[in-house]
């Protein structure tokens, strides 16, 4: 039997937990399955849309508190700019800084890590005795595809999507 990558992220999480000693309950496993089967980044309040599918009874204080438990965990990511959560794909080494590369046109987030710039955070904290807890750095632009459609000079002649205006900040 082939486990998928979903199965096999939640199931990881499960294990990091019982290592940890936490209960991963199930609302709080339900939230992060949620979160692994939306592409990009979510709010809560969509998250609680999704969940009151299968708990119509859901509430907000119910997801913000697994959302609370599985930022602790380091399970996912919070996308400050956008208020918005994104799973964490590298959550097997807890103290990793994240890049958020996120599209102002589409607002698909990617998650890349960011070593060098964790060895300049460093040594730039170090140089005022501050010490880092964790970092995730937000860059906004465009990705590939939206990129493309940005930079099309030919509107009226192309196959390109241009309805879809940009997310652009400050807006």
């Amino acid at each position: 039997m082939k486990v998928n990558r979903a199965e096999s992220l939640l199931t990881q999480a499960e294990q990091l937990c019982q290592q940890r000693g936490v209960r991963l309950t199930p609302q709080r496993l339900e939230v992060l399955r949620l979160m692994n089967e939306h592409q990009g980044a979510i709010s809560a309040y969509d998250l609680l849309d999704l969940l009151r599918v299968a708990e119509p009874q859901a509430k907000p204080p119910t997801v913000y508190r697994a959302l609370d438990f599985l930022l602790e965990q380091g399970f996912i990511h919070r996308v400050e700019s956008t208020n918005s959560y994104v799973v964490c794909h590298h959550f097997e080494q807890p103290a990793h800084t994240s890049a958020m590369l996120i599209c102002d046109r589409c607002g698909s987030v990617s998650e890349q890590q960011a070593t060098g710039a964790e060895n300049m955070l460093q040594a730039l904290a170090n140089s005022c005795g501050f010490t880092l807890g964790h970092c995730v750095i937000e860059a906004h632009g465009f990705c590939r595809p939206c990129a493309e459609i940005e930079a099309c000079a030919h509107q009226d002649n192309c196959d390109h999507d241009h309805s879809v205006q940009g997310k652009k900040r400050g807006r």
